[in-house]
Protein backbone atom coordinates (compact mmCIF):
# COMPACT_ATOMS: atom_id res chain seq x y z
CA UNK A 1 0.00 0.00 0.00
CA UNK A 2 1.85 3.69 -1.11
CA UNK A 3 1.25 6.71 0.98
CA UNK A 4 -1.10 9.03 -0.25
CA UNK A 5 0.83 12.15 -1.64
CA UNK A 6 1.02 15.23 0.22
CA UNK A 7 -1.41 17.84 -0.81
CA UNK A 8 0.45 20.85 -2.73
CA UNK A 9 0.05 24.32 -1.49
CA UNK A 10 -2.35 25.18 -4.02
CA UNK A 11 -4.69 22.39 -2.72
CA UNK A 12 -7.55 23.29 -0.42
CA UNK A 13 -8.67 21.70 2.69
CA UNK A 14 -11.24 22.35 5.51
CA UNK A 15 -10.60 22.90 8.92
CA UNK A 16 -13.33 21.48 11.69
CA UNK A 17 -13.70 23.31 14.91
CA UNK A 18 -16.40 22.08 17.34
CA UNK A 19 -17.49 25.18 19.18
CA UNK A 20 -19.46 23.74 22.59
CA UNK A 21 -19.45 25.28 26.02
CA UNK A 22 -21.32 26.68 29.13
CA UNK A 23 -21.97 29.65 27.43
CA UNK A 24 -21.03 30.94 23.60
CA UNK A 25 -22.07 34.68 22.58
CA UNK A 26 -21.93 35.79 18.76
CA UNK A 27 -22.39 39.38 18.88
CA UNK A 28 -22.89 41.11 15.56
CA UNK A 29 -25.39 44.39 16.19
CA UNK A 30 -24.14 45.36 19.53
CA UNK A 31 -24.35 48.54 21.77
CA UNK A 32 -22.58 50.30 24.12
CA UNK A 33 -25.31 48.81 26.80
CA UNK A 34 -26.14 45.77 25.43
CA UNK A 35 -24.79 42.89 23.85
CA UNK A 36 -26.72 40.46 21.17
CA UNK A 37 -25.90 37.13 20.08
CA UNK A 38 -26.72 35.52 17.19
CA UNK A 39 -28.24 32.07 16.89
CA UNK A 40 -24.94 30.49 15.72
CA UNK A 41 -21.46 31.41 15.01
CA UNK A 42 -20.42 34.81 12.87
CA UNK A 43 -17.26 34.72 10.54
CA UNK A 44 -15.71 37.28 12.66
CA UNK A 45 -16.01 35.32 15.88
CA UNK A 46 -14.37 32.22 14.24
CA UNK A 47 -11.79 34.81 12.26
CA UNK A 48 -11.30 36.15 15.67
CA UNK A 49 -10.59 32.59 17.35
CA UNK A 50 -8.02 31.84 14.84
CA UNK A 51 -6.23 34.80 14.95
CA UNK A 52 -5.94 34.44 18.97
CA UNK A 53 -4.43 31.07 18.30
CA UNK A 54 -1.88 32.22 15.57
CA UNK A 55 -1.24 34.96 18.36
CA UNK A 56 -2.13 38.01 15.90
CA UNK A 57 -2.46 41.70 17.34
CA UNK A 58 -5.68 43.03 16.76
CA UNK A 59 -4.07 45.87 14.60
CA UNK A 60 -2.71 43.15 12.07
CA UNK A 61 -3.97 42.73 8.91
CA UNK A 62 -6.46 40.12 8.01
CA UNK A 63 -6.19 39.50 4.41
CA UNK A 64 -5.01 35.61 5.21
CA UNK A 65 -8.09 34.62 7.21
CA UNK A 66 -10.81 36.80 4.96
CA UNK A 67 -9.69 34.15 1.84
CA UNK A 68 -11.24 31.50 4.39
CA UNK A 69 -15.23 30.64 3.19
CA UNK A 70 -17.06 29.82 6.03
CA UNK A 71 -19.49 27.14 7.04
CA UNK A 72 -21.70 26.69 10.54
CA UNK A 73 -23.77 23.13 11.49
CA UNK A 74 -26.20 23.51 14.39
CA UNK A 75 -25.96 20.26 15.99
CA UNK A 76 -27.45 21.52 19.38
CA UNK A 77 -28.95 24.92 18.94
CA UNK A 78 -29.13 25.79 22.97
CA UNK A 79 -31.28 28.18 24.44
CA UNK A 80 -31.13 32.14 24.85
CA UNK A 81 -29.74 33.28 28.52
CA UNK A 82 -30.13 37.05 29.33
CA UNK A 83 -27.87 38.55 31.83
CA UNK A 84 -29.09 41.52 34.14
CA UNK A 85 -26.05 43.78 34.82
CA UNK A 86 -25.38 47.26 36.33
CA UNK A 87 -22.42 49.30 36.14
CA UNK A 88 -20.97 51.96 38.64
CA UNK A 89 -17.78 53.45 39.22
CA UNK A 90 -16.56 52.40 42.56
CA UNK A 91 -15.11 55.73 43.53
CA UNK A 92 -18.78 57.03 43.41
CA UNK A 93 -18.37 59.44 40.45
CA UNK A 94 -21.05 59.84 38.16
CA UNK A 95 -20.78 57.52 35.22
CA UNK A 96 -19.61 59.81 31.34
CA UNK A 97 -22.05 59.49 28.84
CA UNK A 98 -21.20 57.48 25.27
CA UNK A 99 -20.90 60.87 24.01
CA UNK A 100 -17.09 63.06 23.66
CA UNK A 101 -16.16 66.69 23.57
CA UNK A 102 -13.76 68.30 21.63
CA UNK A 103 -10.19 66.60 22.79
CA UNK A 104 -12.35 63.31 22.60
CA UNK A 105 -12.82 62.98 26.70
CA UNK A 106 -16.34 61.93 27.58
CA UNK A 107 -18.79 64.02 28.94
CA UNK A 108 -20.65 63.71 32.19
CA UNK A 109 -24.27 62.43 32.45
CA UNK A 110 -26.55 65.43 33.10
CA UNK A 111 -28.26 65.21 35.23
CA UNK A 112 -25.85 62.88 37.21
CA UNK A 113 -26.01 58.96 36.85
CA UNK A 114 -24.49 56.69 39.31
CA UNK A 115 -25.56 53.49 37.50
CA UNK A 116 -25.93 52.30 34.00
CA UNK A 117 -27.92 48.59 33.50
CA UNK A 118 -26.47 46.77 30.82
CA UNK A 119 -27.71 43.55 29.10
CA UNK A 120 -26.17 40.45 27.73
CA UNK A 121 -27.38 37.59 26.28
CA UNK A 122 -25.34 34.01 25.63
CA UNK A 123 -26.40 31.15 23.91
CA UNK A 124 -26.29 27.95 26.66
CA UNK A 125 -25.59 24.39 25.97
CA UNK A 126 -25.04 24.82 21.92
CA UNK A 127 -22.81 22.50 20.25
CA UNK A 128 -21.80 23.94 16.42
CA UNK A 129 -19.29 22.63 13.63
CA UNK A 130 -17.61 25.42 12.22
CA UNK A 131 -15.55 24.29 9.08
CA UNK A 132 -13.51 26.75 6.69
CA UNK A 133 -12.28 26.30 3.57
CA UNK A 134 -9.52 27.57 2.07
CA UNK A 135 -5.27 26.97 1.26
CA UNK A 136 -3.93 23.55 2.70
CA UNK A 137 -0.85 25.02 3.96
CA UNK A 138 -2.71 27.96 5.68
CA UNK A 139 -5.12 25.75 7.26
CA UNK A 140 -2.13 23.31 8.38
CA UNK A 141 -0.65 26.26 10.35
CA UNK A 142 -3.86 26.90 11.68
CA UNK A 143 -4.79 23.43 12.58
CA UNK A 144 -1.69 23.70 14.79
CA UNK A 145 -2.26 26.52 16.16
CA UNK A 146 -5.65 25.79 17.34
CA UNK A 147 -4.15 23.15 19.37
CA UNK A 148 -1.40 25.21 21.08
CA UNK A 149 -2.73 28.58 21.10
CA UNK A 150 -0.83 31.70 21.71
CA UNK A 151 -3.83 33.72 23.39
CA UNK A 152 -6.67 31.98 24.74
CA UNK A 153 -9.46 30.90 22.80
CA UNK A 154 -13.19 32.08 23.46
CA UNK A 155 -16.36 31.63 21.89
CA UNK A 156 -17.47 35.06 21.15
CA UNK A 157 -16.63 36.94 23.93
CA UNK A 158 -13.96 36.24 26.65
CA UNK A 159 -16.40 34.98 29.15
CA UNK A 160 -16.97 31.89 27.26
CA UNK A 161 -14.14 29.09 26.73
CA UNK A 162 -14.55 26.48 24.85
CA UNK A 163 -14.60 22.87 25.38
CA UNK A 164 -12.82 19.91 24.19
CA UNK A 165 -12.41 18.79 22.20
CA UNK A 166 -12.49 22.19 19.82
CA UNK A 167 -10.40 20.96 16.81
CA UNK A 168 -11.55 17.61 14.60
CA UNK A 169 -8.76 17.87 12.20
CA UNK A 170 -7.92 18.72 8.34
CA UNK A 171 -10.18 17.17 5.85
CA UNK A 172 -9.41 17.20 2.32
CA UNK A 173 -12.49 17.31 0.55
CA UNK A 174 -15.54 20.06 -0.17
CA UNK A 175 -17.04 21.95 2.95
CA UNK A 176 -20.54 20.65 2.55
CA UNK A 177 -18.99 17.21 2.31
CA UNK A 178 -17.33 17.27 5.52
CA UNK A 179 -20.43 19.29 7.01
CA UNK A 180 -22.46 16.04 5.63
CA UNK A 181 -20.09 13.17 7.21
CA UNK A 182 -18.92 14.23 10.25
CA UNK A 183 -20.88 12.78 12.91
CA UNK A 184 -23.50 14.61 15.14
CA UNK A 185 -21.95 15.96 18.19
CA UNK A 186 -24.52 16.95 20.35
CA UNK A 187 -24.39 16.10 23.96
CA UNK A 188 -24.87 12.33 24.98
CA UNK A 189 -27.95 13.71 26.73
CA UNK A 190 -29.59 15.71 24.23
CA UNK A 191 -28.89 12.84 21.89
CA UNK A 192 -30.76 10.26 24.31
CA UNK A 193 -33.82 12.88 24.79
CA UNK A 194 -34.04 13.10 20.94
CA UNK A 195 -34.16 9.59 20.59
CA UNK A 196 -36.64 9.51 23.73
CA UNK A 197 -38.78 12.58 21.90
CA UNK A 198 -38.60 10.47 18.13
CA UNK A 199 -39.90 7.48 19.80
CA UNK A 200 -42.56 9.12 21.54
CA UNK A 201 -43.12 11.21 18.26
CA UNK A 202 -44.07 7.55 16.07
CA UNK A 203 -45.68 5.82 18.98
CA UNK A 204 -43.11 3.31 19.80
CA UNK A 205 -43.39 3.04 22.95
CA UNK A 206 -39.28 3.36 23.53
CA UNK A 207 -36.18 5.59 21.99
CA UNK A 208 -35.92 5.45 18.62
CA UNK A 209 -32.38 5.52 17.44
CA UNK A 210 -31.75 6.56 13.81
CA UNK A 211 -28.93 6.50 11.75
CA UNK A 212 -28.89 9.68 10.41
CA UNK A 213 -30.73 13.16 11.40
CA UNK A 214 -31.08 16.24 9.41
CA UNK A 215 -29.48 19.47 10.82
CA UNK A 216 -29.48 22.62 9.78
CA UNK A 217 -26.49 24.46 8.56
CA UNK A 218 -25.56 28.30 7.21
CA UNK A 219 -22.64 28.34 3.99
CA UNK A 220 -20.73 30.89 2.59
CA UNK A 221 -21.58 31.32 -1.22
CA UNK A 222 -21.40 34.40 -3.17
CA UNK A 223 -24.87 33.04 -4.81
CA UNK A 224 -26.59 32.97 -1.43
CA UNK A 225 -29.91 34.47 -0.85
CA UNK A 226 -29.02 35.98 2.53
CA UNK A 227 -26.57 38.56 3.38
CA UNK A 228 -24.54 38.34 6.52
CA UNK A 229 -22.64 42.01 7.93
CA UNK A 230 -20.09 40.07 9.86
CA UNK A 231 -16.82 39.92 7.75
CA UNK A 232 -13.85 41.67 9.72
CA UNK A 233 -11.69 44.58 8.11
CA UNK A 234 -10.05 45.24 11.07
CA UNK A 235 -10.01 43.98 14.87
CA UNK A 236 -8.18 46.96 15.83
CA UNK A 237 -10.18 48.88 19.18
CA UNK A 238 -10.32 51.98 18.03
CA UNK A 239 -11.08 51.34 14.16
CA UNK A 240 -13.32 48.31 14.15
CA UNK A 241 -14.77 47.40 10.91
CA UNK A 242 -16.69 45.18 8.91
CA UNK A 243 -17.90 43.96 5.39
CA UNK A 244 -20.81 42.01 3.80
CA UNK A 245 -20.86 38.47 2.87
CA UNK A 246 -23.63 35.79 1.23
CA UNK A 247 -24.61 33.13 2.80
CA UNK A 248 -27.33 30.30 1.70
CA UNK A 249 -28.98 27.99 4.32
CA UNK A 250 -29.84 24.39 4.00
CA UNK A 251 -30.79 21.04 6.09
CA UNK A 252 -27.69 18.70 5.67
CA UNK A 253 -28.01 14.62 6.67
CA UNK A 254 -25.59 13.65 9.31
CA UNK A 255 -24.89 10.44 10.64
CA UNK A 256 -25.58 10.09 14.34
CA UNK A 257 -23.30 7.92 15.87
CA UNK A 258 -25.58 5.87 17.44
CA UNK A 259 -23.61 2.63 18.65
CA UNK A 260 -26.82 0.54 17.31
CA UNK A 261 -29.18 2.27 15.08
CA UNK A 262 -32.29 1.54 14.12
CA UNK A 263 -31.76 0.78 10.30
CA UNK A 264 -34.21 -1.86 9.68
CA UNK A 265 -37.06 -0.91 10.62
CA UNK A 266 -39.05 0.51 7.67
CA UNK A 267 -41.38 2.72 9.32
CA UNK A 268 -38.61 5.09 10.53
CA UNK A 269 -38.09 8.42 8.93
CA UNK A 270 -36.20 8.22 5.82
CA UNK A 271 -33.32 10.85 6.36
CA UNK A 272 -33.46 11.44 2.18
CA UNK A 273 -36.42 11.57 2.44
CA UNK A 274 -36.27 15.21 3.26
CA UNK A 275 -36.43 16.68 7.36
CA UNK A 276 -38.83 16.68 9.72
CA UNK A 277 -38.54 20.46 11.29
CA UNK A 278 -40.51 19.40 14.47
CA UNK A 279 -38.50 16.28 15.41
CA UNK A 280 -35.80 18.55 17.00
CA UNK A 281 -38.13 20.04 18.79
CA UNK A 282 -39.83 16.99 20.54
CA UNK A 283 -43.27 17.40 18.36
Amino acid sequence: MTDRPAPTPNHHGVLLLRLAGPLQSWGDRSTFNRRDTRPEPTKSGVLGLLAAAMGHDREEPLDDLNQLRLGVRVDQAGTLLRDYHTVSDYRGRPLPQAGVNAKGIQKPTSPAKHTHVTTRYYLQDAVFLAAVTGPTELLTTLNQAVRAPMYPLALGRRSCPPTQPLCLGLHHASLEQVLRETPWQATRQARERYATQLGRHHNRGRSVYPARIHLSATLEDPAGDDVRHDVPLSFAPRARSFTTRRVHHTWLSAPTGFPQPDTTDDNLPDADAGHDPFALLGW
